[in-house]
Order: structure tokens, then C-alpha cells, then sequence
């Protein structure tokens, strides 16, 4: 991946504005790129989707001339899915990174599913609530509880919603459009990998679990292998990284934790301009860390698992954001977190107005940008 001043700096210690440099670069932020809506998806493993429009604005952030059009022919198509993967959370994927990528986390996914709702499973057989399940999705698309309350009699007592609530765990599903297309409202109807996509899941191996490692670095590196487990939840990653250690670069961040990387991550110099962007909610570009300093203050850290959506302003998170669109034209409404000076201001009311022509663009009424200091 190159981007605007991707010369490699020669140093041990990467400090937080290198990194933060680094992220922006591998991120598709420090520039817009020109290439497809599902190249895009592929480098970045996939946008976290559990809202099901956020991954648009995530997208219009990185993508030169990105129109919401290209990303709903891919879900129209079948050419990209939503499905559970990093984190137990839903992701936006790529077909082929559906069947290869599913596999890998199942093991986690269920775990995760297991330890949150294993008490309101009284008896459950998680087996034998698959095996029921599964002939109710291949049929055709339901929504969780509607399969659930199919079978529920065979567990009195314990909750449909709970039920399919493990389904969606236990069973390689996708949600169908036209839930997650644009201008769409839909409920959340599912069915499983093999039948929308007419392909089988991918063997799990260790292979897999390295290519992800590395994909996971050219997108997010240098970084910790703490960070590679809180992006991805997988467990075990350490075998993983010293089986491919001997072909990755090091250093240090100022905590002195080693960051691994890719031979041929971009880090740009840390001086490198940032323009302001916005970001969806739970963006990757901010959860996916343990140590997320190099883009949120501490202060703030705990507003990136409330489903905020972030601004950021020379590379780091500087406020929240949200649009609203009545009679005709749309508000964007932006929190600070931090003084702007007057040029940030107005490269971000700039930014604004472009984004809100995503949500609106033909206003019957000028559209709006308002900035209020926290």
C-alpha cells in the first residue's frame, strides 16, 4: 500500500504520531484512493456493520467518488455479505472473505455466545439447537426469532430470543438485502453462507489464522500482538506470530511494547498533513486496538463502544457527529472534543458539507453543518 509520504522512517520507537500516521495511511484516511468499493473491503478486512448504513460513510471516507450505489450492487449481487466474524460483531465483507474468513473465528464466535448465554440455556444442547436450526435458514431467509420460536417447545422455558440468539452463533448465517442497502429499511432476515453465496465454507488451518495476521498488520500495523487479539478475539495468536516472525519487521512503541509489522507497511513521516475525516460507527480504524492512544485520547476512550460516530481532525478522534434529515435537507451537527482553531473549523465545515451530500443530494432547502464545543 503506498499513499501520500509513505517514505519508510528508519527508528527502534515509533511514537504515537508515527503510528498515528501509519494507521491513517493503512486505513485508506491519510488520502482518498481510487479503486474499487471491494478491493477497499478486502484491505481492510472487512468494516464493521452492526449498524447496517454505518460501512457507507466509512467508505465515502476513503474513496475517491465513492457513490452509495457501488456498495449496494455488491450486496444485490451477492458479491459482498454481512455476516458475525471479528469480535462477535457483524461485519461487512467480500464473498470470498466471507467462506475463507467464517471458518477461522467459529471457534471464537461460539465461545463469546457460550460465555454471555450460557445460563439463559438452561439444558440447551447446542448441537442439536444447530441441527434444528439449520433446515429452517436453508429454506429459506427468517429472522432469528421467527426460526427460533419454530423449535422452542423443545426447550420450554428458555427465550426465543435467547435461542436465536445462539442460532446466529452456532450457524454461518448472513443477513440478505435489502436490509443494509442504502435508502433501505429493513429487518434482519438471515440464511446461511452456503446457500446465498452457492459456495462451501473454507477449511480452518493455521494458514488461515496467518494470512489474517498479516492482513490484519498491512491494514492496521505496526501494532502489538494484544492488538491483533482485541481486533480479531482470537485466542492463540502466539504461535501464529512466531511462526511468521522471521518474515516480519519490529519496533517499539513508547510503552516499549513490540509492534510487528509487514516488510512493506507504508509509514509515512509523521508530519505528513491530515485532512479531517468522518467515521462510521465503531470504525476499526478506532476499535481495532488494545491500545488505542495512536487515534483517541484516554479521556475518550470510552466513547468508542457507544456507537459514536468520530471526527477526526489532524488524525485523531476530535469529535462526535450526527445527521439528521427532515423536510427536505440534512443536518450534520458536530461535538467537539477539543478547541479547533479557526482553519480546522473550516476544513471541517468543508468536509461536511461534501458528506452531507451523500445524505441528501438534492436538498429543497440548503443543507446544514453546526459545530457546538464541548
Amino acid at each position: 500500500m503506498s499513499g501520500v509520504g509513505d517514505s519508510v522512517i528508519d527508528m527502534s520507537v515509533l511514537d504515537r504520531r508515527a503510528l498515528n500516521r501509519a494507521l491513517l495511511a493503512r486505513q485508506l484516511l491519510l488520502q482518498r484512493h481510487d479503486m474499487p468499493v471491494a478491493d477497499a473491503l478486502e484491505h481492510l478486512v472487512g468494516l464493521q456493520a452492526q449498524e447496517p448504513l454505518e460501512p457507507y460513510v466509512g467508505l465515502w471516507s476513503r474513496l475517491a467518488g465513492f457513490q452509495p450505489s457501488a456498495l449496494a450492487e455488491l450486496l444485490l449481487s451477492r458479491q459482498a455479505v454481512r455476516t458475525l466474524l471479528m469480535r462477535r460483531t457483524l461485519h461487512l465483507v467480500t464473498a470470498g472473505d466471507c467462506v475463507a474468513l467464517r471458518p477461522t473465528h467459529q471457534a471464537m464466535l461460539v465461545s463469546r455466545m457460550w460465555s454471555t448465554l450460557r445460563r439463559a440455556l438452561p439444558g440447551v444442547d447446542l448441537d442439536e439447537l444447530a441441527n434444528l436450526g439449520r433446515p429452517l435458514f436453508e429454506e429459506r431467509p427468517r429472522m432469528l426469532t421467527e426460526a427460533a420460536r419454530m423449535i422452542a417447545h423443545r426447550w420450554p422455558g428458555v427465550q426465543a430470543r435467547t435461542l436465536g440468539d445462539a442460532l446466529s452463533t452456532l450457524l454461518p448465517l448472513v443477513q440478505v438485502p435489502p436490509r443494509g442497502v442504502w435508502g433501505e429499511r429493513a429487518a434482519a432476515y438471515n440464511t446461511t453462507i452456503e446457500v446465498w453465496l452457492g459456495r462451501q465454507l473454507a477449511p480452518e488451518s493455521p494458514a488461515a489464522v496467518d494470512a489474517l495476521v498479516l492482513r490484519y498488520l498491512a491494514a492496521y500495523g505496526p501494532a502489538a500482538t494484544a492488538d491483533i487479539r482485541a481486533w480479531s478475539g482470537l485466542s492463540g495468536l502466539r504461535e501464529s506470530v512466531q511462526r511468521l516472525r522471521h518474515s516480519l519487521r519490529t519496533f517499539r512503541d513508547e510503552r516499549g511494547r513490540e509492534l510487528l509489522d509487514v516488510p512493506d507497511g507504508a509509514l509515512p513521516d509523521p508530519q505528513t498533513p491530515a485532512p479531517p475525516r468522518f467515521l462510521p460507527a465503531f470504525d476499526n480504524a478506532v476499535l481495532g486496538y488494545d491500545d488505542r492512544s495512536r487515534v483517541i485520547g484516554a479521556e475518550h476512550r470510552g466513547l468508542s463502544v457507544t456507537g459514536a460516530r468520530f471526527l477526526l481532525v489532524d488524525g485523531r478522534v476530535s469529535g462526535t457527529w450526527a445527521v439528521t434529515v427532515d423536510r427536505g435537507a440534512a443536518t450534520l451537527r458536530i461535538t467537539s472534543l477539543r478547541t479547533l482553531t479557526p482553519d480546522e473549523r473550516d476544513t471541517v465545515v468543508a468536509e461536511a458539507e461534501r458528506l452531507l451530500t451523500m445524505f441528501q443530494p438534492e436538498p429543497q432547502r440548503p443543507n446544514r453543518v453546526s459545530i457546538t464545543d464541548a
